[in-house]
């Protein structure tokens, strides 16, 4: 068999190790998938009639301007996961049963993005249900249904790698669980739960140039059916750029730290 071929059938091992371990061990995933959830009862039955009214409806219509911004908060608090398991591996000695094995090298990262990655769309495929079981719904056709997946797939995607380099660059689980928090809330200061031109001039600004607000506009004209315009491309050069940073970032301390 080819390089290539090793480094795909090893890959496949660790992706069905971190599986199993999430199957065993569901805490840190049900958190990561019950935050946005949260969020989402909290701000349509707390808020909602408020919000919704001051945007020219109700709360129907805040749910439905509502619920793409909770799917991206629940795809960006997949990250946590990510970074407290990859955290754990490089701190309790495992890792050192893997250099004695005949494995690819890339097999470890790729493992665990990939089950994360698994892991975070099943989370969101849970928010989506909530959401329609409040009363929230889509005029998307399917092939706008399958850009959205492929379009939460890239930020997982993206998002994952990022939260790999945090749980390499963390000495310890806690603080592996606290480095990704940062992303985990940036969707809070875009447009997820409220319009950024309804925002302060600084604020405003900071959400109109951040990574998740284009994101955020994408899916919502998905799925809601409003204007895109140039926030799909946006969107897509963000995941990619993030994608490549944690990539290397990730490969660049695995090196380092396991000489491996």
């Amino acid at each position: 068999m080819s390089t290539l071929t090793y480094a795909a059938r090893d890959s496949m091992t660790m992706l069905r190790r971190n599986l199993k371990h999430a199957v065993r061990y569901p805490s840190v995933g049900l958190a990561a998938a019950l935050t946005p959830i949260m969020m989402l009862l909290l701000f349509v039955y707390a808020f909602g009639d408020a919000i919704g009214a001051g945007m020219g409806g109700g709360r129907d219509a805040y749910l439905t301007y509502l619920t793409p911004g909770v799917i991206i908060m629940g795809v960006a608090a997949g990250s946590m996961s990510t970074s407290i398991a990859v955290c754990t591996d490089m701190t309790e000695g495992i890792i050192n049963r893997f250099r004695t094995m005949n494995i690819a090298r890339s097999s470890f990262l790729t493992g665990h993005v990939i089950g994360s990655v698994v892991q975070t769309m099943l989370s969101a495929v849970l928010v989506v249900a909530v959401a329609v079981a409040l009363g929230f719904r889509s005029a998307a056709t399917p092939w706008e249904w399958l850009a959205a997946a492929g379009l939460l797939t890239a930020v997982a995607w993206a998002v994952t790698w990022l939260s790999t380099a945090l749980g390499l660059l963390s000495k310890t689980v806690e603080s592996a669980s606290n480095k990704p928090l940062l992303v985990q809330f940036l969707p809070l200061l875009g447009s997820a739960f409220v319009p950024a031109g309804s925002m302060s001039p600084g604020l405003r600004w900071f959400a109109e140039n951040q990574p998740f607000t284009p994101v955020t506009e994408t899916l919502r004209g998905l799925l809601c059916g409003s204007a895109i315009g140039s926030a799909g491309w946006i969107s897509l050069a963000w995941c990619a750029g993030v994608s490549l940073i944690g990539y290397v970032w990730s490969r660049s301390l695995f090196a380092r730290t396991t000489r491996y």
